[in-house]
């Protein structure tokens, strides 16, 4: 028996691996009673405290859509860190069993010890760059599970240089003296690939088979008494679609959970199916009084040079505030007058505008039509011919409960129009 240190060094990796991709599969799963939990983020999960204040890497690049996939037909999805968990599983079970099982000049086993190595480093390559340039978010946890793919691919390449050469007709015991050399090889590989798909495909079936049904609180969540705008105080938003579904989205720009729902949608692809119209919400005091304190300091006054923006130019402006959100509420909070400058400074064409009479009563109508529908003080609230996306399938259930609010007013609409 040969016990290598790059085995052991293999084994080591592979569970490090199954750790933290078992503490982000804990975390997922928490989320399925659609309610807002702390998330373990931190290089020793499980003896540091977990994350509640949702501005960790970790929360963000949890809500993203990159998080899980088969979103639309699942609440949540299939979290990809549960078959990443089966593979370290995998991994570490092939890594034992190489330490415990082989003898020490079988290749065989090595090679494909190597090959499996390979699919977590890739994976964590995509997800790696994903992390820092799309979402721009350090995860722990996942920095955890990065770097024990690099470990295992890199100790199972060592491991195999320092295996001996093969016996010619010779591999891991399923074949005599008579088989032609590499038959044993195709055929072990052949095994120990299906070992790795059972692996994987058993806990996925597991939390599909367990997961509850929420396709019963669609729609459930309330509707608007009065969704006309009387007051012509809607902005329009995201892409031009006239014949979408009539949609309203109760807005702040300066909200962190509206900027990472915009990105949740517009990965979506939904987006494309809404004509969507903002109500200027903003969570500051300064200009709503349905809030105590300024808990997006500078809100009011972004609020209102997207209001100032000229048609077709609201987005912009919005995308300028989600880039910026960070900045402009904490040189608010130093100086009051700092958003101004900011908004003045990137968009100069409003100075006439920011800070009138005309779009401060604008605004102020906004705020009036939320308190003729009676809305919670909330940001982002959204309305499908006026039936409310519920406020928790606003994030990781987003495509599954929104999937099917689009579908049950484009239904209900072609019965009330005689169509069908």
């Amino acid at each position: 028996m040969r016990f290598s240190p790059y085995t052991i060094l293999f084994i080591v990796a592979a569970a490090a691996g199954l750790f933290f991709a078992g503490f982000s599969t804990h975390d997922f799963v928490e989320h399925l009673d659609r309610q807002v939990h702390s998330i373990h983020c931190s290089f020793i999960p499980g003896l540091d405290t977990p994350d509640v204040s949702g501005a960790s890497g970790c929360h963000v690049t949890m809500m993203s859509p990159y998080s899980s996939v088969f979103r639309s037909v699942l609440w949540g999805g299939l979290p990809v860190s549960l078959p990443g968990m089966a593979v370290f599983a995998f991994l570490l079970f092939r890594g034992v069993d190489l330490l415990v099982n082989r003898g020490s000049d079988e290749r065989g086993p090595r090679v494909f010890l190597l090959a499996a190595s390979t699919l977590p480093l890739l994976t964590s390559l995509v997800f790696g760059y994903i992390s820092l340039v799309e979402l721009d978010a350090a995860c722990k946890l996942c920095i955890g599970i990065y770097s024990s793919s690099v470990v295992c691919f890199v100790a199972a390449l060592l491991e195999l240089r320092a295996a001996s050469q093969p016996r010619l007709g010779a591999d891991i015991g399923l074949v005599g003296d008579d088989v032609p050399a590499g038959f044993g090889d195709m055929r072990g590989h052949a095994m120990s690939f299906g070992q790795g798909v059972g692996f994987v495909v058993a806990p996925a079936l597991v939390y599909l088979l367990v997961m509850p049904d929420y396709a019963g609180y669609v729609g459930t969540c309330g509707s608007l008494t009065k969704p006309e705008d009387q007051y012509g105080v809607m902005v329009p938003l995201g892409p031009t679609n006239a014949g979408g579904a009539d949609t309203i989205e109760v807005f702040d720009p300066l909200c962190p959970a509206c900027k990472g729902f915009e990105a949740r949608l517009s990965a979506s692809g939904l987006d494309g199916q809404m004509s969507r119209r903002a109500v200027m919400f903003p969570l500051d005091n300064t200009c709503n009084w349905m809030v105590g304190s300024a808990v997006h300091p500078g809100a009011c006054t972004v609020s209102e040079a997207v209001l100032c923006a000229e048609p077709g130019k609201a987005d912009a402006v919005v995308a300028w505030a989600f880039e910026h959100q960070t900045e402009i509420r904490e040189a608010t909070k130093a100086d009051p007058g700092a958003a101004s400058t900011m908004v003045l400074a990137a968009f100069p064409e409003m100075k006439s505008c920011l800070g009138s009479a005309a779009v401060k009563s604008k605004l102020n109508k906004s705020l009036r039509w939320a308190v003729t529908n009676q809305l919670a003080v909330l940001t982002p609230q959204l309305y499908v011919n006026g039936v409310k996306l519920c406020d928790e399938d606003t994030d990781l259930g987003m495509e599954y409960a929104l999937t099917r609010l689009l579908e049950n007013q484009g239904a209900a609409t072609k019965v009330k129009g005689g169509t069908q």
